[in-house]
């Protein structure tokens, strides 16, 4: 896999719309946001633009894409926000293009389905990090902006993920693996199933996350993934952050950990769990298509 060429003081990078439009008010600290990293922002049209619930025509984002990449004065393309959408590009994005044009490319949630098409097609590590309209302009926290800064101005592997202080990486299945890193938001790898973008897993490392879902929904998209056997032909699986992902009547439902324990334990993959990486803070941006290893309940990054 190609590590793009870090980002440096001074450079110009792309900021455009994939999935759901932004609110109009946050676009500007969007943009002050990544001018205090010190770069130079060139706004794609589809970050202003609105088609329903997305930002723009898929015509239209699918162009920011391919001219941001196109162009050699932007060093970096970054995801304003995730939502929902982005899979409508894959058939108009131009991967030629992206291939001959290597670029950081950051943005997470919605973005998987760019982040596997993009990994997988191009051979690129790409990278899945905050955005500026969702976290960034609201101001992130130091062990956040760390591991930020450490993956888009820099190319020396981040070796061993260090947890936040308030928590701790857990083991579900102990073991050692090693492998690619891949993956990404839960429902955007289990809707690749069956198509032509279909994640990857053989041999890998599989990093699942999730927002807003119920345990059963969890349940279903892991059964989607074990039964497609895209985890039995995993090297090994982490799972961040599972945001809000509580049961409205809890008393009727299994716990994300009995749905852990149920259907990814008997696979006996080593698999760590409560990993700092998702739609909660602090969080870890994690080069996606770079080789990682577990270790008990160790991650490395290599």
């Amino acid at each position: 896999m190609l590590r793009p060429k870090p980002l440096k003081i001074g450079d110009t990078v792309g900021l455009i719309g994939t999935s759901s439009p932004t609110d109009p008010d946050r676009i500007e600290p969007s943009i002050r946001a990544l001018e205090n990293l010190g770069l130079k922002v060139i706004l794609g049209e589809s970050c202003y633009a609105s088609h329903g619930y997305l930002s723009g025509k898929d015509e239209l984002r699918a162009k920011d894409i391919n001219e941001m990449f196109r162009n050699p004065d932007i060093k970096g393309v970054f995801c304003i926000r995730g939502g929902y959408g982005a899979a409508r590009l894959l058939d108009l994005i131009d991967f030629e293009i992206i291939r001959a044009n290597p670029k950081v490319f950051v943005g997470y949630s919605d973005v998987t389905a760019l982040h596997i098409a993009i990994n997988q097609i191009c051979n690129l590590v790409t990278f899945h990090g905050p955005m500026p309209s969702t976290e960034l302009c609201k101001g992130i926290d130091s062990y956040t902006m760390e591991y930020y800064l450490m993956n888009i101005f820099g190319d020396k592997p981040l070796g061993l993920i260090q947890a936040p202080s308030t928590m701790e990486i857990r083991t579900l299945v102990n073991g050692y693996c090693e492998g690619i890193l891949t993956g990404g938001n839960l429902s955007l790898v289990a809707s690749s199933i069956g198509t032509k973008y279909e994640i990857d897993t053989k041999g890998k490392v599989l990093f699942l996350e999730e927002v807003d879902e119920e345990p059963y929904r969890v349940d279903r998209m892991i059964l989607q993934l074990k039964q497609s056997g895209k985890l039995d032909s995993a090297a090994g699986i982490i799972l961040g952050y599972f945001t809000n992902c509580i049961a409205e009547e809890p008393e009727r439902s299994l716990s994300l950990r009995e749905v852990f324990e149920e259907l990814i334990v008997p696979l006996k993959k080593p698999t760590i769990y409560n990993f700092p990486c998702g739609h909660s803070l602090p969080t870890v941006t994690l080069p996606l298509g770079a080789k990682v290893i577990i270790s008990g309940n160790s991650v490395f990054v290599r």
